[in-house]
Formats: C-alpha cells, sequence, structure tokens
C-alpha cells in the first residue's frame, strides 16, 4: 500500500510538471495599452533609445539613395559580424511584390553610419512559358522578386552566409509566399567584405540546376562554405523561418502550418519560444525538431498582422518588439526576467515620417522589426538591436540600452563641452534621418535639416516633477528658415509648455490655439533660456540671457512632466486610426531636399526642481 501510494504521488507530480509545461506560453500581464490615436502611442520612451535612417529612398535622385530610384524597401534582417552591422532589405521598383524584385545590403561600423546599399541578389529573369500552380498566367518578360523571411546565417565555422529567395508573382495580387517561387538563394560575405558567388541553397518543386540561373551550393569549390550550406540545412530552429516561401510540404519545415514571419529565443531551461504574427507562440521541448500540434495567441498580447520580434537580451532578461495595435504603429518593447511573463509596454519609435511615395500594400508606420537572432552575432556595445522599414519606404536601425528602462533618478546636467562625445548621448533619446542628422559635434549637441518631409529630435528624461526648472542653451545658425520646437511632456508624450524658433526670427509660445510672439532672435547667437514651470498652477516664466521675457499659462494642463523635446519640425499627427489604408499617390517634390539645411546647437542642458 506504501508503495502504490508513492508510485501515486510520482505520477502525480510528473503529470503536474508536463501538465504544467504544457500551459507554459508568453503572455503580457501588464496594465498598459496602446492609444492608436497617436503615432507614439501614449507610451513612455525607453530612455537612451537612438533611432537612425540607414536608407532614404528617392526617384528623382537615385544617386543619393542606391542608384536605382526603388521606392517600396521592406523586411529588413539584422547581423552583426567582424565588428559590422548588416542589413539585408527587399526592394521594388514602386509596390509590393510587383516586380522586378532584389535584395539590398549595407553595412556599418558602428550602426550610426551606413554605406550605400549593394544589390547581394540581383533582378532574376523568370523563363517565358513559366506557369504557376492555381493561376492560369503564363511568364513573359516577367522578372522574380524576392521574398525572405531569413537574412543571415553565421556557421559554427564563422562563416557568414546571406540568403534570399526569388519568387514569382504575376500581378499585384498575387502571392509571392505561396510555396511556388523558385528557390532560395545563397552567397558568402567574406571578411574582406567582398561576396562570393551565387548559389541555391534549396530549389521549390520544378526547379533544379537544369532550369535556373544558379548552380546548388555543392558545386562550389569552397569546402567551407558548403560545410556552412549544411550546416544551415540541419539546424531546424533557422530553416523553420523558411516555412512561408518553402513548398508546403517540405521535410526541412518542422512546423508546415503557415504561421508568418517566425522569430525564437531559448528560456534558461533549452526550451525554445517560437513567436509569428498575430501574437501566435508556441514552445519547443527539443530544440525546434518538433512544436505543439497548433500554435495559440499569447494572452494579453496585442498585435496584428506585422511582425514580432523576440529574443534574450545581453543583461539575462528577455524582450518582445512589436507593434502593440492594429496598425503598424508605434513600435513598442516588453520586457520579460523568465522569457514568458512580459510585465510591461515600452516606446521604441513613436514617428510616422509621411509616406513619400504610394504603392501596392504600403502601410504607414515603423514596422517588420526584426533583431539578430542567435548565432548572428552580438553587437560590442551590448545593446538591444532592431531594424525596420519605415512605410515601407526607407529603413531604419533601433539600439535600445540595457536594462531597458522609462526612468532616470538623476536631474539632468548635461554639458556638451565637458561630456565625452562616445557617452554625451547615453540617456538622451534621438531621431535621426539622414537628411535632417542629429551628432554631437564642437562641444554642442547639433541638429540639422534639410527634409522637407522629416524633422531631428532629441528628447531626454528627468526625474517626474510638478515643479521644474529647466535651462538650456540654443544657439540658431539662422533666423529666416528652419524651425525647433522645444516641449515639456509627461510620461504619455503629452506636452504643456511649446517655445518655438519660427520661421520668420521670432522666438514664441503656444498660448491654447494661438502664439505669442515675446522676442526676436538672431542666427549664429547664444541664448541661455531658463523654463520655469508650476505643473499645478500651469504658470510658466521665461528668461532668456538673464532676462524675464514672458509669464504665462501652459496650454495643456498636466500633472507632472517628466522630459523635454527639442524638434526641428511640427507635431505630426497623419496618419491616424481612420486615415484609408492605402495610399495611391506621391507627395510633391518628393526627392528634392531643402534649398538651405537649418542648424541649431544645443550647448547644456541642466534640470532642478524647486
Amino acid at each position: 500500500m506504501k508503495i502504490f501510494k508513492i508510485l501515486c504521488l510520482t505520477l502525480s507530480f510528473a503529470f503536474a510538471i508536463q501538465t504544467s509545461q504544457a500551459q507554459d506560453t508568453v503572455r503580457y500581464t501588464g496594465k498598459t495599452l496602446v492609444n492608436a490615436d497617436y503615432h507614439h502611442g501614449q507610451l513612455t520612451p525607453v530612455v537612451g533609445v537612438h533611432s537612425i535612417q540607414t536608407f532614404r529612398a528617392n526617384r528623382a535622385h537615385p544617386e543619393l539613395a542606391e542608384n536605382f530610384g526603388w521606392t517600396y524597401n521592406h523586411a529588413p534582417m539584422l547581423a552583426y559580424w567582424n565588428n559590422k552591422f548588416y542589413i539585408e532589405y527587399l526592394s521594388d521598383q514602386v509596390g509590393e511584390s510587383i516586380p522586378p524584385g532584389q535584395t539590398l545590403l549595407q553595412s556599418s561600423p558602428d550602426g550610426y553610419t551606413w554605406s550605400k546599399p549593394d544589390v547581394i541578389f540581383p533582378i532574376y529573369r523568370i523563363a517565358d512559358g513559366t506557369t504557376k500552380e492555381g493561376r492560369t498566367d503564363v511568364a513573359k518578360d516577367l522578372d522574380a522578386v524576392m521574398h525572405q523571411r531569413m537574412g543571415f546565417y553565421v556557421s559554427t565555422k564563422n562563416v557568414f552566409l546571406v540568403l534570399g529567395f526569388y519568387a514569382i508573382s504575376f500581378d499585384a495580387k498575387d502571392d509571392p509566399n505561396d510555396g511556388h517561387g523558385i528557390g532560395r538563394a545563397v552567397r558568402e560575405i567574406q571578411p574582406d567584405g567582398k561576396y562570393g558567388p551565387i548559389y541555391f541553397i534549396q530549389y521549390n518543386p520544378g526547379y533544379s540546376e537544369k532550369n535556373t540561373k544558379y548552380p546548388y551550393f555543392e558545386k562550389s569549390k569552397n569546402k567551407a562554405f558548403v560545410a556552412a550550406c549544411k550546416e544551415l540545412l540541419a539546424n531546424k530552429l533557422m530553416t523553420q523561418q523558411w516555412n512561408e516561401e518553402a513548398d508546403r510540404k517540405d521535410p526541412l519545415i518542422t512546423l508546415q502550418k503557415q504561421y508568418k514571419a517566425f522569430s525564437y529565443y531559448h528560456l534558461s531551461d533549452g526550451r525554445v519560444v517560437g513567436l509569428w504574427k498575430n501574437a501566435l507562440t508556441a514552445i519547443s521541448s527539443d530544440n525546434g525538431e518538433s512544436w505543439p500540434e497548433n500554435a495559440s495567441r499569447a494572452p494579453g498580447f496585442v498585435n496584428s498582422n506585422a511582425k514580432i520580434w523576440g529574443q534574450r537580451t545581453a543583461d539575462g532578461n528577455y524582450a518582445t518588439v512589436y507593434n502593440p495595435s492594429e496598425y503598424r504603429w508605434p513600435l513598442a518593447i516588453s520586457t520579460s526576467k523568465n522569457g514568458l511573463d512580459y510585465t510591461n509596454l515600452l516606446l521604441v519609435t513613436g514617428e510616422i515620417s509621411p509616406m513619400r511615395y504610394g504603392g501596392n500594400y504600403k502601410s504607414y508606420g515603423p514596422q517588420y522589426v526584426r533583431g539578430i537572432i542567435e548565432g548572428n552575432g552580438k553587437p560590442a556595445d551590448g545593446k538591444l538591436w532592431v531594424t525596420y522599414s519605415m512605410n515601407k519606404e526607407d529603413i531604419w536601425v533601433s539600439s535600445v540600452p540595457l536594462p531597458v528602462t522609462d526612468q532616470v533618478k538623476l536631474q539632468v546636467n548635461d554639458d556638451f563641452s565637458k561630456l565625452p562625445k562616445n557617452k554625451a548621448l547615453e540617456k538622451w533619446n534621438i531621431y535621426s534621418p539622414l537628411w535632417a542628422p542629429v551628432k554631437v559635434e564642437g562641444g554642442a549637441l547639433v541638429l540639422k535639416d534639410k527634409d522637407p518631409f522629416d524633422y531631428a529630435k532629441v528628447e531626454r528624461a528627468f526625474p517626474a516633477s510638478k515643479k521644474i526648472i529647466t535651462s538650456f542653451a540654443v544657439t540658431p545658425k539662422q533666423n529666416d528658415f528652419g524651425l525647433l520646437e522645444i516641449e515639456l511632456q509627461d510620461a504619455k508624450g503629452l506636452a504643456t509648455v511649446r517655445l518655438t524658433f519660427d520661421t520668420v526670427g521670432v522666438l514664441s509660445a503656444k498660448a491654447g490655439a494661438r502664439y505669442k510672439n515675446f522676442m526676436k532672435y538672431e542666427a549664429g547667437k547664444s541664448y541661455d533660456i531658463k523654463l520655469k514651470l508650476d505643473a499645478h498652477t500651469r504658470f510658466y516664466t521665461v528668461t532668456v540671457n538673464g532676462k524675464d521675457v514672458l509669464t504665462s499659462l501652459a496650454f495643456q494642463p498636466i500633472a507632472e512632466v517628466s522630459r523635454i523635446v527639442f524638434r526641428t519640425g511640427s507635431v505630426r499627427r497623419f496618419p491616424d486610426v481612420d486615415t484609408p489604408a492605402d495610399q495611391t499617390y506621391d507627395l510633391k517634390n518628393a526627392g528634392e531636399p531643402e534649398k538651405k539645411e537649418a542648424v541649431y546647437l544645443i550647448k547644456y542642458l541642466k534640470t532642478e526642481g524647486f
């Protein structure tokens, strides 16, 4: 009887463990939700995020872009290898999956300065007479498009592979990832930066060396390259990313359900969390050799038909980065101690620049985020890096410091003439387009702007305060063009005070629906500004170069303020939740910069309570 009781207890305990593991799932237990009426979703920013534009599309001046002038650029992938960052992304002439298509590659030594894109997988002409299962079309003078959910692979022998998938799309509504494409191409990126020959690593049914442009990888005489390809083919987690483009019954793919945009990470107990679009999730106990029959939606997560990225971060925690709404904005991050329970929701990117070029299936917002997948490198700075497209048009990266936090405990005392250049922006959030860059130069934080459609933006968090004095020095290099807005905001991004260096040499303050012009400013002159605010009474005073120049009421009531924002443009409201999904028009002069570049220097920023 005693043995029977022990046996029953043992079985019960084993069943409880099995049941517990079966019930394990990624979940969001936080209380913060997004308000998509705002581009930032009213989320609090992670302190110290740097967002850098790596590529800006330009049809009018291809030489300023990638020499082609193509305006659909999307689905970037990220890796870090041989002390360099690499981005691979898709490119079509105008709209999604309308041929021709190609894949481009950029690199950077630091994540801030990026190379001009190279064509890594060129335009591929489909043989005349080609047909596609399920359609009656017959190819004639047709080029392939590209579609891949995986970009890079670093082998255990440190061979660096880049991959792309050649797909067939007969028209704007044809699906390039329907399993009926041509095949997956591969080539090596060598340590000297050169590229090896292109091969196919996997053909779809009906294709082989006999009827395709590139040979099978095993024909390569580079033994290390061949070994790296074979190693990749044997890695079930890597090949699971191929699911959508591969044949629906391809034995390389473990879970053949048509879940989209797979990303994964390992838990501390060795199990693997898989994530797909629409916040679908599942856990594998054998390193991707098998999965539950069906994935389930992660409880509490809000995510539509956009990618969700998950990874274990360098500090031993976990993060998911995604658009937590039914729209492709904002770009947010949620963190977890154990990789299953996600408890917060913070802002990574809350900007949407104007879509300059309309096109097929071009969506607004910072979207299709990917980080650096396990094995594809660890950046030297230890930060979490992600890449994404803006409006399926421009390519961006963001770096997120670890540990992820939205709080600062100390008041600000940043003097850019004294701070080390590589440390000066550690606590600053920056948004830096190619035509409106943010840099520390000559002992000052410099904001430049020649972009008619975008702006430079920096913000600095300080301890949440009902009463605050912010002191800073601004030098406008011009007073007859350009715009600099300075705002005090709360944690949700609501502004209460706005000062403006306007386009006609006037320094003004927002007062309800109007502006108070309180002084003229001169080009090249430095202005030491002290802004003293009592959020409870809403009164604030402005002192410029030691002289009181304005006492006024804040234009919007908030309980407390926690950051200051400097922006070389006006706040943006378009698109909003009621904006039509598809933009069919181009903006006027979409490829032209401003004739003059506005420049603003910020020499220091100090904050204190009172």
